[in-house]
């Protein structure tokens, strides 16, 4: 076999090819590829976290609201719908619209289990009008609410100025001056001075029985006439 000389050997390996160098660019343009797709990345996971944490704070939101109007909700269910009215003539079982006047009937029921009704005497009974008990004499003059009465035929009746309503004055602001009113007859046309929380069930003939009794020139009962407690009930 044929000796291969130095010289020769050199030569050869000269003509092998090594190995290809990067170059700088391509190194640089790789990193700025990566650099992106992290970027990337790193923003959509951003966006979908907020976006889960708007959504959990949304439907939590909407929970603490929902809870909110079932606790309402479930607190005027809860509340007395009724009342037993004890006269000195006789019972009175009323019932108390809850939700068509929250307010009113919240202050009667707080009233009530005060004992603030507790020998209220009726100081106003105009006949085929209305019976009006308070502790202190009406702040609406009695020439108001005759006025409105010869009005009574040629006004429109609402539902909630029919006989046996029950009802306070809009001007009585504080809870020592709460008045209770009943309708013995249609009384329209009185939304400015009334408001209507209650209607008669039972009782009827004993809020005649007080109308009925004989007064003097201001309408005041000429004998004594009056509550003697009031009994809450939630239901008949």
């Amino acid at each position: 076999m044929a000796k291969i000389k130095p010289q020769a050997l050199l030569n050869q390996s000269k003509k092998k090819k090594g190995p290809s160098r990067i170059s700088i660019s391509t190194i640089i343009v790789c990193n700025l590829v990566v650099a992106v797709v992290i970027l990337s990345l790193v923003t959509t996971y951003r966006h979908w976290s907020q976006r889960s944490r708007n959504t959990i704070e949304h439907e939590t939101q909407s929970h603490r609201f929902e809870d909110t109007n079932t606790a309402s909700e479930q607190k005027t269910y809860d509340l007395p719908g009724y009342a037993d009215i004890n006269t000195s003539k006789g019972l009175i079982t009323v019932e108390l619209f809850k939700e068509g006047s929250p307010e009113v009937v919240d202050k009667f029921l707080d009233l009530c289990q005060k004992d603030h009704f507790k020998g209220m005497p009726f100081h106003r009974v105009i006949k085929n009008y209305l019976v009006q008990a308070g502790h202190s004499p009406s702040s609406i003059p009695v020439e108001e609410w005759t006025a409105k009465g010869k009005l009574r035929g040629r006004l429109h009746i609402g539902p909630k100025h029919e006989a046996f309503m029950l009802g306070t004055p809009k001007n009585k602001g504080n809870n020592k001056d709460f008045e209770l009113l009943i309708t013995t007859a249609p009384i329209p046309d009185l939304n400015d001075q009334l408001i209507v929380f209650g209607r008669v069930l039972k009782g009827e003939d004993v809020v005649q029985e007080i109308e009925e009794v004989d007064t003097d020139e201001h309408y005041q009962p000429k004998s004594p006439i009056g509550i003697t407690g009031v009994v809450l009930k939630r239901e008949i």
